[in-house]
């Protein structure tokens, strides 16, 4: 008898417990962004002139394209994928920034596993949700190894020379979107 109460109280505080984590989840996840992007304001001087790493992906043709066929004008490097829930709520704001900004590069870059995300399950959300910007397709994980994007949504910041400026780790604002593509428009003038 002594055990079973036990075991009640202990499967009572584990519920709590469970409860508890939750609700503080759901608490932080609507009330916690982030206030920077990384390498902003004080630490900006740290990304200065360092080079963009190069990779090759897909295009929605099937084409080998690489990052480095873009410099030439600001770039919004985004990884993401359709399983991801935070990249799903991101999207809207990178289809009106991509309708706002002609003169910046939109790479909305695709991981690819084959598993977990195919292409075809990639280009039919993005068919369905209706966006126009750019998707392509990381199928050899080249990108994501180059940028060490293990959590999506990433977003990458590089300015028109192909230098690193910011990058943000986890869902964006659409103002921290925003003050990314201001400082990747403000360098490499």
């Amino acid at each position: 008898m002594k055990k079973s109460i036990k075991w009640i109280i202990l499967a009572i505080v584990c519920a709590i417990v469970f409860v508890g984590i939750y609700f503080l989840y759901g608490y932080l996840k609507d009330h916690y962004q982030p206030e920077q992007l990384a390498g902003d304001e004080n630490s900006t001087q740290q990304n200065q002139d360092h080079k963009a790493p190069d990779f090759t992906v897909l295009d929605g043709e099937g084409r080998e394209v690489k990052l480095s066929d873009y410099f030439g004008k600001p770039i919004v490097l985004n990884f993401w994928a359709s399983w991801c829930y935070y990249c799903k709520v991101e999207m809207p704001d990178f289809e009106k920034a991509y309708q706002k900004h002609s003169d910046v590069q939109f790479l909305m870059i695709n991981v690819t596993d084959g598993h977990q995300e195919t292409m075809d399950s990639a280009s039919q959300y993005i068919k369905d949700e209706g966006y126009t910007f750019p998707v392509f397709y990381d199928t050899k994980l080249e990108a994501a190894t180059a940028y060490g994007a293990s959590g999506l949504p990433m977003t990458i910041f590089i300015d028109k020379n192909g230098d690193l400026v910011t990058y943000a780790n986890g869902m964006l604002s659409d103002e921290n979107l925003e003050k990314g593509i201001s400082l990747i428009k403000g360098k490499g003038e």
